[in-house]
């Protein structure tokens, strides 16, 4: 009934048993989670050959129509004979109704009848179509099971009995079934008058802040000097977004191509060759490419922030499959969203989320988690726990401070040190004048101050005047701004007193 199938792995093998062992246990529902990349399809297809065996009718639902085919192929591949595979969809050529084997989409499912199936295995479960979960409600003796690198979506528990978690990202990297990745937070946008949506960014909000011709042209030269003329995606906020970002690197002479949901499947394809042949070096997309797609990617610009764990761990897995030659995926982060979230490495979730608020103690645990550090050497993010940066070698990391009592405060894991001015002058003065006065350039044209304020300050941190440094466009770093913020909030404070 099936040809042979191509062997499992350790990590594989034992989600396999864990689903076979939670069916004999009486879950109707389990949900496997895989990391991005651990091959859920070859998982998928064993299912379906123990399904064969059994003389049992298997469904397997996908989130879109452009995975239909390709879902098929990788079946196929895997030692599925074809001939007992059918397609949900009119006009489908593979259209065969009495197959045992049903591919479909779950918008295929919410319009025409449903298969007569014993088992449903569905891929990105965390997607939460009503159509299945519909179909799940009146058809509770069904066993459904769910697939996902990400099972965190709010009310999933409701709809699944039982998380079953047989590898993780951290260790598939241990391993090296995952590539390793370095991280660079060049960019820091101002998100602050961002508003929120069902839990994200609002779109157009963040498209405002994101589209600035600064923060773009800063995508392209900072992708120039980190990306390697590695093979890139580029995730952006929307479709203007993307190809403002599409634009500003044709101008700079940079193969580029564009990608959205309107992109047919072959033209999409026929992309993800050419990148793979490095007849292109980038490819920008607004998420149509965060599932579904195995291309040799190796640097990956994130320049759409978001707050949903979700969708930022399904965008870094885009460049975490290995290849050959591949030492590390390079990842440019113009979101801070690890900084906010943390390294993907290290957000996981023991349980399903039962669709009710946070308690106190799950908050405090979150407040926990350990974030990384940005260095100041290079701008690279160092993982909790790493002394030294994995990318230059430097082993202090870049400091957050706040204002003290006519002082700087430093947090630093384990407590809170306290830095007098002059060492934080010293940290800045470390960057370089060229540097730091382009950086005091840039704030001043911000902040419309004078050429004097400029000026002044730069003789605060250097002791001489500015004679000779050439002055060039440049984003101020984060050490540079609250060095300034600080300057600001004493002089207030000083005036305040007077």
């Amino acid at each position: 009934m099936t040809g042979t199938l191509k062997p499992l792995h350790d990590d594989q093998l034992k989600g396999l048993e864990m689903v076979k062992d939670a069916l004999r246990k009486g879950f109707k529902r389990p949900i496997l989670q895989m990391p991005t990349g651990a091959g859920k399809t070859v998982l998928a297809a064993h299912v379906a050959a123990g399904a064969l065996e059994k003389h049992k009718r298997l469904t397997f639902v996908v989130p879109a129509i452009s995975l239909v085919d390709q879902t098929f192929e990788r079946f196929v591949e895997n030692g599925i004979d074809p001939a007992l595979m059918g397609v949900i969809q009119a006009s489908h050529p593979w259209r065969r109704p009495d197959a045992p084997i049903q591919i479909a989409t779950s918008q295929t499912l919410a319009q025409r009848d449903r298969p007569d199936t014993d088992f449903v295995v569905i891929d990105e479960a965390h997607n939460r179509f009503k159509s299945i979960e519909t179909w799940m409600d009146e058809k509770p003796e069904m066993i459904c099971i769910g697939l996902t690198a990400t099972p965190w979506s709010k009310g999933l528990g409701l709809r699944y009995d039982t998380l079953l978690k047989p590898t993780s990202t951290a260790k598939l990297i241990e391993q090296g079934r995952l590539s390793k990745f370095r991280v660079f937070a060049p960019s820091h946008p101002d998100l602050s008058k961002v508003r929120t949506l069902a839990g994200d960014y609002h779109e157009g909000d963040l498209a405002d802040v994101m589209g600035d011709d600064e923060l773009v042209a800063d995508i392209v030269s900072t992708w120039l000097t980190r990306g390697n003329n590695e093979p890139t995606l580029c995730f952006a906020v929307n479709r203007a977004h993307a190809k403002a970002i599409h634009d500003r690197f044709e101008e700079a002479g940079i193969a580029v191509e564009y990608i959205d949901a309107y992109t047919p499947r072959e033209e999409r394809e026929e992309i993800g060759k050419r990148l793979e042949a490095r007849e292109i070096q980038v490819v920008c997309n607004i998420g149509t490419l965060t599932t579904g797609i195995d291309w040799d990617v190796r640097c990956l610009i994130l320049a759409r922030p978001t707050k949903s764990e979700m969708l930022f761990s399904q965008i870094i897995g885009r460049a975490l499959r290995v290849a050959d030659g591949k030492e590390y995926a390079i990842i440019l982060d113009h979101s801070d969203t690890h900084l906010r979230l943390g390294m993907v490495t290290d957000i996981d979730h023991d349980n399903l989320n039962m669709g009710q608020p946070k308690t106190k103690d799950e908050k405090a645990r979150e407040k926990k988690t350990p974030m990384p550090k940005e260095c100041l050497n290079c701008s690279g993010l160092i993982p909790p726990g790493v002394e030294n940066c994995l990318s230059c070698g430097e082993k202090a990391p870049r400091p957050t401070f706040t204002e003290g009592d006519g002082e700087l405060e430093e947090f630093v894991s384990g407590g809170k040190r306290r830095r007098n001015k002059e060492s934080v002058t010293d940290m800045v003065a470390n960057l370089g004048k060229a540097q730091v006065f382009a950086e005091l350039s840039e704030i001043q044209r911000e902040k419309n101050r004078s050429d004097g304020w400029t000026s002044n300050t730069y003789r605060e941190i250097f002791g001489v005047w500015p004679r000779g440094v050439s002055k060039f466009s440049c984003t101020p770093s984060s050490l540079v701004r609250n060095y300034c913020k600080h300057k600001d909030i004493k002089f207030a404070k000083s005036r305040a007193r007077n």
